[in-house]
């Protein structure tokens, strides 16, 4: 897959046009998965390349702020995710005031159109871009007839009577109901970063050592217990993962705190790979380190149990 951030950076053959769909894919779910599985459908019976248009930073970055909601996918694991479907080409343009206040027409021209080479275009049921948002279905299709390409809207993926969106996964993330999750990505929501040293209790004080992370995304589940399946140098390993203050000592900063089952290695500095299965319950503030022992034995042993159902599985 190529990527490219300016359209000079292209050296993929456009000559002969190719097939786009274009939005900012936040969480990559299955909405998106299959806009962008359509126009591959449509490069390959037409024998040219398939382009996904996307936007860094994302557009309500620079609109709304720091009022802006978290990504639920960064731009890395966006383009891990593009990749993996098969796309030929990314072209992700850098979003600034002066490209949104950009007329609908002039976008299609100068991007689609003169450097594209577009032939087909593939929207979500709801998309329009541009100044004033006018950058609507109706006139991308109106502008097809003009410039020589073809535009297709799909319908929205519905799944347990809702629509599949950005949006409803992210607050079903917050609210920690991370396995209804999965169904609308195809996959667990996963959380990255860094092995670090944290205060060393679960390992000394508790007798079950924890890898704390410093997570890159942005997006947490709600503080609680979770069956998680780690990742780690290309292996994968049962997992409880705790995210909160451990209000047993008292701590004031969230952390993310994760035991690995079957596992005894130094890992600081190792990348971490979390894939949130299930949420197990609440934190709590336990009477005594005895009865926090008695706690994580018991999550321990939930979580083994979940992680081998079947329907747990990565």
């Amino acid at each position: 897959m190529e990527i490219a951030r300016e359209l000079q950076e292209i050296s993929i053959d456009l000559s002969r046009g190719c097939c786009v769909t274009i939005g900012n894919f936040d969480g990559v779910h299955n909405g998106h998965r299959k806009l962008i599985r359509r126009t591959m459908e449509k490069a390959a019976k037409l024998g040219l390349p398939s382009v996904v248009v996307t936007f860094c930073p994302h557009p309500l970055k620079v609109l709304a702020g720091a009022h802006a909601a978290p990504l639920i996918t960064d731009y890395e694991k966006k383009l891990d995710l593009f990749e993996a479907l098969g796309v030929d080409l990314v072209l992700m343009l850098e979003f600034t005031k002066t490209l949104a206040a950009m007329e609908p027409e002039q976008f299609v021209r100068e991007v689609l159109v003169d450097a594209l080479h577009m032939k087909e275009l593939v929207v979500g049921y709801d998309y329009s871009f541009g100044k004033g948002r006018k950058g609507n279905f109706a006139l991308l299709s109106e502008l097809g007839t003009k410039y020589g390409y073809g535009t297709e809207r799909l319908d929205p993926v519905i799944i347990d009577g809702a629509i599949v969106s950005s949006t409803r996964i992210r607050d079903m993330i917050k609210a920690g109901r991370v396995w209804y999750v999965r169904p609308l990505m195809d996959r667990f929501y996963v959380i990255r970063g860094s092995v670090v040293r944290g205060m060393d209790r679960g390992g000394r004080l508790l007798g079950f050592p924890t890898a704390n992370m410093r997570v890159k995304d942005e997006l947490y589940p709600m503080p609680g217990v979770y069956a998680t399946w780690a990742e780690l140098d290309g292996k994968v390993y049962k997992a409880v993962t705790n995210i909160g203050t451990n209000p047993t000592f008292g701590n004031d900063e969230i952390s993310v705190e994760t035991f690995i089952m079957d596992f005894k290695q130094d890992i600081y500095g190792w990348e971490l790979r979390l894939n949130f299965v299930t949420r197990l319950r609440d934190e709590k503030k336990f009477g005594s380190v005895e009865e926090l022992v008695a706690q994580i034995t018991k999550d321990i042993a939930l979580a083994r149990q979940i992680l081998e159902t079947p329907e747990a599985q990565l």
